[in-house]
């Protein structure tokens, strides 16, 4: 059985405003640098493949942590959040009222228009987890929050229709156990990535 760890890039400046990223390229801030710094790894970890999405604050964080340049690889990129990136998901919500809560309640197909559904994340996902299933190397992945998700609900057969069973916290490792066919099933969640 193959293991991965997953973790969401250190924060930007759109992360601290609480904006959707999505494809937007934006770098970490100074304090999200200052942050993944004080980040460590559990020791198991330190020798695995290390993975990254192709945005810049996903492969720096994987530089500052690992010390290697990431493998990169398209399909772990952030969800596509379409004419709503840049945006806040309070003032949409005020914005758009009645629809809004309608596409929220759709779970795994909520779609920002022009953007990206969940289900969607997850058949781009699939290959790719197939792939490194079937090589059976341990692996740490740098990616973003809609991606962590997509596994999760992969995993635990969450709809997203309401909210997760357990809440998936930043600056943490999620853990899963990847079968050869690409099946995930969850080890542990949320293990705190030691500061010294």
């Amino acid at each position: 059985m193959t293991q991965i760890a997953i973790l969401r890039h250190g924060p930007t400046d759109w992360n601290e405003e609480g904006r959707f990223q999505g494809r937007a390229d934006r770098f970490l801030s100074e304090a999200g640098r200052l942050e993944v710094a004080g980040w460590r790894l559990p020791e198991d970890v330190k020798a695995w493949r290390v993975m990254a999405s192709p945005l810049s604050r996903a492969r720096k964080t994987a530089l500052l942590l690992t010390g290697r340049e990431p493998d990169v690889d398209a399909r772990l990129i952030e969800m596509d959040f379409g004419d709503w990136e840049g945006e806040r998901l309070a003032d949409l919500r005020q914005r758009l009222g009645e629809e809004m809560r309608l596409n929220e309640a759709r779970g795994l197909d909520f779609t920002p228009p022009g953007g990206e559904s969940p289900r969607m994340v997850m058949d781009r996902l699939r290959p790719l987890l197939a792939e490194l299933g079937e090589a059976g190397d341990s692996c740490l992945i740098i990616a973003h929050k809609a991606v962590i998700r997509a596994l999760y609900a992969m995993a635990t057969g969450w709809d997203m229709t309401a909210d997760a069973p357990t809440k998936l916290r930043n600056a943490c490792l999620h853990r899963f156990d990847l079968s050869a066919d690409g099946a995930l099933s969850v080890v542990a969640l949320n293990e705190a990535l030691t500061s010294g």
